[in-house]
């Protein structure tokens, strides 16, 4: 019976996301692991918060790259780099003289919905390329700009003489945190660039439970299976409800099961249905479903049987 569920990894400097991917690919292979995939790319400059669809848990990856995300980053003042971090070349320099008080004034006109422009050395797609290939070419692009909501940002330290301060952000999907750095750097009067990047959040899940990618390729089978979160753990906020073993069965073969209006607060009065947690007997988790108005429940992304 093949592997599935989430790998909480706390991802080190100096490496891309698809290297932890494959990485994590690789060990889990004994346990019948054949797809891995994360859910929101992080800079190899960043550490951090990566979870890791492992096996069927793949499905449902996507959920996580519509989710919020929570960091702490650190902003150098002075400097402007051409990556917008540290990583770059320093491409202009300016005095900088700014302490806690008046840090603190610039982080509060970033709360709310800001508009960002993208970064040149970024993976977003222009033309089916990632911008960051343009940019090594030498090839210059416009990127437009996007909005995105910043819920909260506080001040967590601010060494006056180094001219850096350290900031943790909740934001949503989409924000870029360097480019976040070199709006705050502005707005204090000066240029700036991230020099430190660590992911404490996506969506329900925290930098707490996640273990150093050393450790999960150290340790042996059976402590990586005890690590791994189960499937349904990526969409815990959704509703749930649960099926007898022949409507499970039903909506495993792709039948669309009718389900007692009388008997559930869930079913919705109008619109196009809601998205559910569906279980089968014992607990089993089956995916997701869609319970519209009329009482039907429709099969919206599923285990497969065979991954079970």
């Amino acid at each position: 019976m093949a592997l599935h569920g989430v790998a909480l990894v706390d991802k080190p400097a100096g490496m891309s996301s698809f290297s932890v991917v494959s990485r994590l690919r690789r060990i889990f292979r004994t346990l019948g692991v054949t797809k891995a995939g994360h859910t929101g790319t992080l800079d190899p400059l960043a550490t951090g918060l990566l979870p890791i669809c492992l096996g069927e848990s793949t499905k449902f990856a996507q959920r996580l790259l519509e989710a919020d995300k929570g960091y702490i980053a650190t902003i150098k003042l002075g400097s402007a780099t051409t990556t917008g971090d540290r990583e770059g070349e320093i491409s202009e320099t300016q005095p900088a003289n700014c302490d806690a008080s008046s840090v603190r004034t610039a982080l509060a006109r970033f709360v709310g919905s800001i508009e960002q422009t993208p970064p040149i050395y970024s993976a977003l797609k222009v033309a089916g390329k990632p911008a960051y290939e343009y940019a090594r070419a030498g090839q210059v692009i416009e990127l437009a700009k996007r909005t995105v909501q910043i819920h909260d940002i506080e001040l967590l330290s601010c060494d006056v003489v180094a001219q850096e301060f350290e900031i943790s952000v909740a934001c949503s999907k989409g924000t870029y945190i360097r480019t976040l750095a070199e709006d705050l750097a502005l707005t204090l009067g000066t240029v700036g660039h991230l020099a430190a990047l660590r992911r404490t959040r996506t969506g329900g899940f925290d930098l707490s439970a996640a273990q150093p990618l050393e450790a999960w390729m150290e340790c042996d089978d059976a402590t990586r299976s005890s690590w791994l979160l189960p499937t349904d753990s990526l969409v815990a906020e959704l509703p749930r409800i649960g099926l007898n073993e022949f409507d499970a069965r039903d909506m495993q073969n792709g039948k669309i099961v009718s389900y007692d209006r009388t008997q559930s607060s869930l079913i919705p009065e109008e619109g196009d249905g809601l998205l559910l947690r569906v279980y089968g007997p014992s607990e089993h988790f089956l995916g997701l479903g869609k319970l519209a108005p009329d009482g039907l429940l429709r099969a919206e992304r599923l285990l497969s049987t065979q991954g079970l």
